[in-house]
């Protein structure tokens, strides 16, 4: 499992941290991958490029297997859903 967002590698080592999390956090800082994605806004709150919150399940195939995006990002996706994903 990775996690992506555009903060940077130090807000993720905090983050990380925090939450005592065993996977492994990606920066895309430079919002390289985020708008092949699809989930990239064009603005949200005056800062432009921001990642939509989203979930993607993508197995060794590189096939999309599972796939949640929200404009809101105040929603958070389903664990239940995204578990069943995994299995």
């Amino acid at each position: 499992m990775v996690g992506i967002s555009t903060d940077g590698p130090f807000a993720h080592d905090v983050f990380a941290k925090s939450l005592n999390l065993d996977f492994i956090l990606l920066s895309d800082y430079n919002k390289e991958v985020i708008p092949q994605y699809g989930v990239q806004y064009e603005e949200l709150l005056g800062f432009k490029g921001l990642a939509k919150r989203a979930v993607f399940v993508i197995d060794q195939d590189r096939t999309i297997r599972y796939k949640w995006v929200t404009d809101d990002p105040a929603q958070f996706p389903d664990l239940d859903e995204v578990l069943a994903a995994l299995k």
